[in-house]
């Protein structure tokens, strides 16, 4: 397999509702953001580039070597921040682009690159993501797992929260056996981009789904651009979004 060139870029916003300068906070001895940056660098992405919404940010990165540029504060989405960075960076319409979240310092490089893979390998798809088998029926049911869909050329149908597909003579069960090849896929919050789509995207018409579902990738099917799933049999380290994913990270990487 032909290697894929593309950028990471990391979306930092500081402010966050429930853990405040969530980019900053420290993670044995380094910022988060920074930690996720490093995760990335260990993918086979050529550049790793921080998107942030605050000098704050951008000094933190440059105090540890990590790239960085500085995006407007009022951006609505993540989306929208990357579609600057792609125009600050000056990337081509046809540069892949990968998102790595920036509350994510557990992220597996080689889920990276196999996301941009996935993307480079369907000429037809304008976005490459990730998903995984659920285990348990408690995720199938669980609104805060999103599950997904693929046909059979391994692109993305339907996103939801909903528990699809939905088995109509064995509703209530747990139907599936998650090692088997027919399994509810949950969706996992990694993208790859056309650049030149990641720039459009926030022009395109929100979604009706998108509203209902509050799925923002929702938008690109409605408009009838098609998502590449990369399908893996792990489930990624999970992201920090409260002061108890904090701590459980900061005791996964304190140093013994």
């Amino acid at each position: 397999m032909s290697a894929v060139s593309f950028t990471v870029l990391i979306p930092a916003r500081l402010a966050s509702s429930r853990l405040p300068n969530k980019p900053l906070a420290d993670i044995a001895g380094l910022p988060m953001v920074v930690r996720v940056a490093l995760q990335a660098r260990q993918s086979t992405a050529q550049r790793v580039v921080v998107a942030a919404d605050s000098p704050l940010i951008a000094e933190a990165c440059a105090a540890h070597g990590i790239d960085a540029v500085l995006t407007r504060a009022d951006h609505p989405s993540g989306s929208d921040r990357l579609a600057e960075a792609c125009t600050l960076l000056g990337l081509d319409g046809q540069d892949l682009v990968v998102n790595v979240q920036g509350d994510e310092p557990l992220i597996d490089p080689a889920l990276i690159d196999a996301v941009a893979q996935v993307l480079a390998g369907a000429p037809s798809a304008s976005m490459g993501t990730a998903a995984h088998p659920i285990a348990s029926r408690d995720d199938y049911l669980n609104p805060n797992v999103v599950k997904v869909v693929c046909n059979a050329q391994g692109l993305a149908s339907y996103f939801s929260r909903a528990p699809i597909p939905f088995h109509r003579d064995q509703a209530g069960t747990q139907w599936w056996d998650a090692h088997s090849s027919f399994a509810p896929l949950r969706h996992v919050g990694i993208y790859a981009y056309k650049a030149g789509f990641l720039r459009s995207f926030p022009r395109l018409t929100p979604a009706p789904t998108e509203g209902v579902e509050a799925l923002e990738q929702l938008r690109a099917l409605w408009h009838g651009h098609q998502i590449a799933v990369h399908l893996t049999l792990q489930a990624p380290g999970a992201g920090v979004d409260t002061p108890e994913d904090l701590a459980r990270v900061r005791a996964l990487l304190q140093p013994s």
